[in-house]
Formats: C-alpha cells, sequence, structure tokens
C-alpha cells in the first residue's frame, strides 16, 4: 500500500513539476514577445520620428539661398546627394524615396538658387518647373566661339568693373597661378607654355553664369567658369585616354572646329579635316589663327595676312596651335573627340551657311570660285 502511495505521489510531483515548467516556459515566451514587440515599437517611434525630422526642413531659420546645379541626366539619387551635399536637405535617402512614393520625377537641369528652409514639396516643384527661386542680381552670357578679350568686356559689361584691368588680371601671373592651384588636373603646365598668348584662353566655358549677390568678384566668376570646364571635361576622360589627347589639345583643336564651324557645318567632318591635313604632312592653313596671330578682327583674311610669323599662324607652321584661340561648345569637343569619316582634304564655307567639302585643291579653288568669287562679282555689278 505505501508503494502505491509513493508512486501516486511521485506522479503528482512530477505533474507539479512539468506544470511549473510550462508556466516558466510561458513566461519567457510571453517575456519575449513583449520584448519584441516593445523593440518594434521603439524601432517604429525611432524611425517615425528620424522621418517626420528628415522630412522637414534642413534649417527652417534659415533663407539664405545657396547655389546648386543639377546637371543635364541627374537622376532623383543623385540629386538627393548634391542637395544633401549643400545642407538643402538631411538625408539624401529619405528625399530619394519621398520622390518615388510621391511618384515625381522630370527635373530639369540647370543652375538653382535654393534654400534649407525650404520644405521638400517646395523643393520638388522647383527642380521640376526649372524655374529659379528667384531673380538673379548678375547675369552673364558668355557664347561659343569667344576670346579671353571678348569675354573679359562681356564680365566688365554685366558687373560694372573695368575691362582693361579685368584683362590684365586674366592674364596676370599671380591669378594665372591662383587658378591652377584651385583646378590642378585642368590648368596643367600646358597653359604656360612659351609660345602662349593668353593661358587662360579657351579655358572659360561658354553657358550662363548667374549670380544673386549684388558684386560677384572676378575670381568667383572666373572659378564658376573654370569649374564648368572641370566638369564637362570629366565626362570624356576616357575618350581622351583613348586618343591620347590631353584637356589642352582637346580644346585647342575644339576651338579651331567652333570657329571655322557654322550653325549647319558638321562639326565631326571639319574635324576629320583637320586629322587628315595632319597626317599628309600638310599645315592646316585655317583663317581663324591667322586673326589670332594678328590679335585683330578682319572682314577678310587677305595673302598678306597670312605671312603673319606667329607660332599660331597655321598657314606658315605646320600641326595645331600652341593653345586654344577661343573657347568652345560642347558640340565642337564632341566632334574632335568622335570625327565624321571623310577623306575630304579641303572644306569651304559658303555665305549661305553650307559646307562643301573636297578632295583636292582643283576641287576645292573650282567650289571657291562658284561660291565666292562669283557672288563677290555679282554684287559688284549690283
Amino acid at each position: 500500500m505505501s508503494d502505491k502511495k509513493s508512486k501516486k505521489d511521485m506522479m503528482i510531483k512530477n505533474l507539479s513539476e512539468r506544470q511549473n515548467e510550462a508556466k516558466t516556459v510561458r513566461k519567457i515566451v510571453l517575456i519575449t514577445i513583449l520584448s519584441i514587440l516593445a523593440a518594434i515599437i521603439i524601432v517604429g517611434l525611432a524611425l517615425f520620428f528620424y522621418i517626420n525630422s528628415a522630412l522637414k526642413p534642413a534649417d527652417p531659420d534659415n533663407d539664405k539661398f545657396t547655389s546648386v546645379e543639377i546637371p543635364i541626366g541627374s537622376s532623383p539619387s543623385s540629386i538627393s546627394h548634391i542637395l544633401k551635399d549643400h545642407g538643402i536637405v538631411k538625408n539624401a535617402r529619405v528625399f530619394k524615396y519621398y520622390v518615388k512614393f510621391n511618384n515625381e520625377g522630370n527635373f530639369q537641369a540647370g543652375n538653382y538658387q535654393l534654400s534649407p528652409s525650404m520644405t521638400l514639396d517646395e523643393l520638388v516643384k522647383t527642380l521640376k518647373s526649372g524655374k529659379l527661386v528667384k531673380k538673379a542680381n548678375v547675369k552673364i552670357l558668355v557664347p561659343e566661339g569667344k576670346q579671353l578679350k571678348e569675354i573679359a568686356k562681356i564680365i566688365a559689361d554685366e558687373t560694372g568693373q573695368d575691362n582693361k584691368k579685368i584683362f590684365e588680371t586674366l592674364n596676370d601671373p599671380a591669378f594665372i597661378k591662383k587658378m591652377q592651384a584651385k583646378f590642378p588636373d585642368l590648368l596643367t603646365q600646358d597653359i604656360n607654355g612659351k609660345n602662349i598668348k593668353h593661358p587662360l584662353e579657351g579655358y572659360l566655358f561658354p553657358a550662363t553664369y548667374e549670380y544673386y549677390e549684388d558684386n560677384p568678384s572676378l575670381e568667383t566668376i572666373v572659378s564658376d567658369m573654370l569649374r564648368k570646364t572641370s566638369n564637362v571635361m570629366a565626362k570624356y576622360l576616357e575618350q581622351m585616354a583613348a586618343k591620347k589627347f590631353t584637356i589642352h589639345k582637346l580644346l585647342t583643336v575644339a576651338s579651331l572646329v567652333e570657329e571655322e564651324a557654322t550653325q549647319q557645318t558638321d562639326r565631326g567632318k571639319i574635324a576629320q579635316v583637320f586629322y587628315n591635313r595632319i597626317q599628309e604632312g600638310m599645315p592646316l592653313q585655317t583663317d581663324p589663327t591667322v586673326l589670332y596671330a594678328l590679335g585683330e578682327h578682319k572682314k577678310r583674311v587677305l595673302y598678306s595676312h597670312l605671312e603673319v610669323d606667329d607660332p599660331y599662324n597655321t598657314y606658315k607652321n605646320k600641326g595645331f596651335p600652341p593653345g586654344p584661340i577661343a573657347n568652345a561648345g560642347e558640340t565642337s569637343i564632341q566632334a574632335v573627340l568622335n570625327p565624321v569619316k571623310t577623306t575630304a582634304l579641303y572644306f569651304l564655307a559658303t555665305p549661305e551657311g553650307e559646307v562643301i567639302f573636297t578632295n583636292t585643291l582643283e576641287e576645292h579653288n573650282k567650289a571657291k570660285a562658284e561660291h565666292i568669287t562669283s557672288k563677290k562679282d555679282k554684287e559688284n555689278k549690283d
């Protein structure tokens, strides 16, 4: 009887222990679940406050505008990082997902004046419209094919500064050295060659530069122009390396194409004609280099002008000139790197803007007699 009682007590004890273990397990599971839920809630709240904060203006009290350039072809991701780098948004990733969540896009490239106090919605609307937040006080438009002295005058006219002083500064060794320190990869020692007339010639990129302060300094303006050139050059570094082109050579050849081109001209063919002539051991014989050597604009290049003794005169010197003779647009830069195949050794721009490409001097002179000489004879008769 005692054995049966002992077994029964043992069973009751085991059952009690299992029940206690089950309670302990349930407590552990419950505590674990509650801990996970608490962690989720804490992380969720932290994430909520983090995102909520990131969705607000970067600095609601800062109304100062900052110049922000959005390059052509920028993705929402790259725009997000540009805005973050300029302190316009708090978090690049949050702005990117804000754009995607709201199905926004079609942002316009350009130079914007943006403020840290702007909301994300205001930023999106501004970038989509392509409109600047406020009107620029100084607007400097530099067209393609302009020489340094012409750019100096454009800057002087728009800023009220002295033209002569600007041109002197642009050629001042101390100023050039300062710019070289700022842009060492762009302004190499090539610009200091002994035959270079103006070190910064061809390096001030044709574009529109806008300033919201009343009196932007010449250093600021020139730095922006050089930065623009540097950014454009960066897109073609691989092609330059493949063709063994330095930036200086690229800008030099592009300046010749720019000066010879018209709106209807195939710039790629003009570039190839230059290459063909060099390969044949012929001088380039391009009139704009003669005018640059003379240092003055003329309506017509006379035979006497072709005799000017100057390193830039491509009638008397074979190969490319020592440096650029003007600034060049991106179309001309692309043409130099991607010439259009042709066997032509000559080209002639007619008064109507057409360019005639020929293979021999005889064909060239025939085209010249037909389109240039005959037209002048007709005008004289009229």
